[in-house]
């Protein structure tokens, strides 16, 4: 019978769920790095048993952690991100009024294919990529040596890129996403890269169709069609049909078109699941109600999941690496609070109810499948 792994990063260590295809029952184990910011743990959909975690403190920086028996036990490797090729360089400066500061990684994206190749999303936005399962590190510089790159600008939490999507397709071909810059793709295996953000727009920036300086907050994709792209955006929930090249809008009847997290059914490509939050500086669910949103249309028409979750006196936030689904049918779904609950839902979000509480405040949530 399958197994579900549920992977947590929090503000104080990480968390690993675990349950029997019922999704009934959950084993919890954990703090791991207990007191360190965990801003993301993911695992290889090469090798279920290697993991990655990105461990972060004020006090000592980054460091990156693996584990070879799914999360028995860790060790630290490769922390020494070399920026143009200088192992342990914490800033560096390419001629512009910008330097460009290493403060932490957001994301870490695993090979679909192999267990030892892995990227890394960082603050200052950069792409890093490791090909020995993490101990060493290169940075992938085609991205920042894009023209626009000393027009970037931070969003609220920073210059940072948290969002990688592997196109499995087209090896070659990567999306990330910056905030507050954009999309970008890579059609070469992240030598060149360009902008691929027309049809959005963004008020606040002097041109509201700029080519850059939009704020994505998380973008999404279903393996089976890659081409088509979902986004949850500051302000506004969008689509592409054709891998990025263009953009139109989804957000239909939903409550607020601001959130964080994006993701799609594993089963259903046109099934899309959001969480909106009421505004860009009220960070907390509308009306004291918690409610995931579900498009079974690609979007424009959304539903209100409520059955199971909190729907008075509710005031938490769902961030943009805090949703993740399984691969079992029924598609499970899963995301964690700013309030720490982790809640998941066994029949693609009809019902709900909340397989951990009292962690602390949740950053990202992934999922397994295990044999």
């Amino acid at each position: 019978m399958s197994r579900v792994r549920v992977l947590v990063g929090t503000r104080k260590g990480a968390f690993i769920l675990t349950s029997d295809a019922t999704r009934e029952r959950w084993d919890v184990s954990g703090p791991h790095f207990g007191g360190w910011e965990i801003y993301h743990v993911t695992g290889s959909p090469a090798n279920p048993d290697r993991l990655y975690a990105s461990q972060s403190g004020g006090w000592f920086g980054q460091l990156i952690q693996r584990s070879d028996d799914g999360g028995e036990t860790w060790q630290p490797v490769g922390n020494e991100f070399a920026y143009e090729g200088v192992p342990g360089t914490h800033q560096w400066y390419d001629g512009s009024l910008r330097p460009w500061e290493f403060t932490r990684v957001w994301h870490l994206e695993p090979s679909l294919t192999d267990p030892d190749t892995v990227y890394a999303g960082i603050q200052d936005a950069a792409l890093f990529r490791s090909t020995d399962g993490g101990q060493k590190w290169q940075e992938l510089p085609g991205l920042r040596e894009h023209g626009s790159g000393p027009s970037w600008q931070p969003g609220a939490g920073g210059l940072c890129l948290h969002t990688i999507l592997l196109d499995p397709s087209a090896p070659e071909r990567m999306f990330v996403a910056i905030s507050a810059a954009g999309v970008f793709r890579t059609d070469d295996a992240g030598q060149t890269w360009r902008p691929v953000n027309r049809g959005l727009r963004s008020e606040g920036i002097p041109d509201q169709d700029a080519e850059v300086g939009h704020c994505v907050h998380r973008i999404a994709m279903h393996p089976s069609r890659p081409d088509v792209l979902f986004m949850q955006k500051h302000w506004d929930v969008m689509r592409s049909d054709d891998a990025g090249e263009s953009w139109y809008e989804i957000s239909g009847n939903l409550p607020t078109d601001f959130g964080f997290p994006i993701a799609v059914h594993s089963h259903e490509p046109d099934t899309v699941y959001v969480v909106p939050i009421k505004s860009d500086y009220e960070h907390f669910v509308p009306d004291g109600k918690l409610r995931v949103y579900r498009s079974r249309t690609g979007g424009n028409e959304w539903e209100a999941l409520t059955n199971g979750l909190p729907q008075r006196d509710c005031y938490v936030n769902v961030l943009r690496d805090a949703m993740a689904v399984d691969s079992l049918d029924p598609c499970g779904v899963y995301f964690g609070t700013t309030g720490g609950q982790v809640y998941a839902s066994a029949d693609a979000g009809d019902s709900w109810a909340p397989i951990v509480r009292d962690l602390p405040s949740v950053l990202s949530v992934e999922v397994q499948t295990l044999p």
